[in-house]
């Protein structure tokens, strides 16, 4: 099954809801970045997030960030996505090994503490941005706490990545579930009910393994209305001329070193790991261009 998501609404527009089925998403991020199985579950815990929040976006040309520096030994992440459900990241360190933790990929502890940011560019003077701690470095826990205090939306975020026995992914989804600040007491109580009887993400897409499937569990006793289904996957907009520019943006002077050298030059985009090379001719070209 491709991967997609969908948009909804809940318990007479009271709930506004995201999820996402991203398996094939992440396991292409997995394959291009030569992932270890704790920067898998990282990376593509924010994929998942990325896609669904950039779904919230309106117009094509606006881009979310989600960026998380970090003191544990992964490094920091970044994921970018736009509203049409294409998203790309990376982590800063793909091979980082930690052993398990109860059981489970020790995702908090490949992140330590550090802070996630959210940056929304659209179209205006100033990106916005927004920034909190990490609360418990599992990605999930510190979206919900982002949303709440630096959006003031009362929000349950809900990420999972499943890996076989050989290391690839075998799953991957999430939520985002939004409370609108009419919401009635009642809905909120059974809301919060749901959540806390809800298996993990990975356990429910298991069982069926659709977006739709995971709002139907955690939307429990609430009439839900699929507003809109969008297409998803890892999609990176790099090309031979914007890493020209990138190159041209060095320096006159690092260009001439690169020349002398004489050799051709290889150079990785971060979000993709598309190698590009350039010979001593085409850099001289470059040259040519930056003057």
């Amino acid at each position: 099954m491709s991967d997609y998501l969908v948009r909804a609404m809940a318990g007479n527009a009271q709930i506004r809801a995201f999820a996402a089925l991203s398996t094939e998403t992440v396991e292409e991020a997995r394959k291009r970045h030569g992932l270890s199985p704790v920067a898998t579950a990282a990376l593509g815990r924010l994929l998942t997030a990325g896609v669904m929040m950039g779904s919230m976006m309106k117009n094509p040309e606006d881009v979310l960030t989600l960026q998380i520096k970090c003191g544990g030994d992964i490094g920091g992440l970044c994921v970018t996505a736009d509203s049409q459900g294409h998203v790309k990241g990376y982590v800063n360190n793909p091979t980082v090994m930690l052993p398990p933790k109860n059981g489970k990929l020790d995702v908090g502890g490949a992140l330590g503490p550090g802070f996630i940011q959210v940056i929304k560019d659209m179209g205006l003077k100033e990106p916005y941005s927004g920034q909190t701690i990490l609360t418990t470095g599992e990605i999930g826990d510190d979206l919900t706490y982002y949303f709440a205090n630096s959006e003031q939306i009362n929000s349950s975020v809900g990420l999972g990545v499943l890996l076989s026995k050989e290391n690839h992914v075998q799953i991957a989804g999430g939520f985002i579930i939004q409370l609108m600040p009419f919401v009635a007491e009642e809905t909120l109580v059974l809301l919060e009910e749901n959540i806390r009887n809800i298996s993990s993400v990975t356990e429910m897409l298991s069982e069926n393994p659709t977006p739709e499937g995971l709002l139907k569990q955690v939307l429990k006793g609430l009439a839900v209305e699929i507003t809109d289904t969008l297409s998803i996957g890892f999609h990176c907009n790099c090309s031979i001329e914007k890493i020209e520019k990138a190159i041209i943006s060095v320096g006159r002077k690092e260009i001439e070193e690169m020349i002398a050298a004489g050799e051709t030059v290889e150079v990785l985009c971060h979000f993709c790991n598309t190698a590009y090379h350039f010979t001593v001719e085409e850099l001289e070209e470059i040259l040519k261009k930056a003057q």
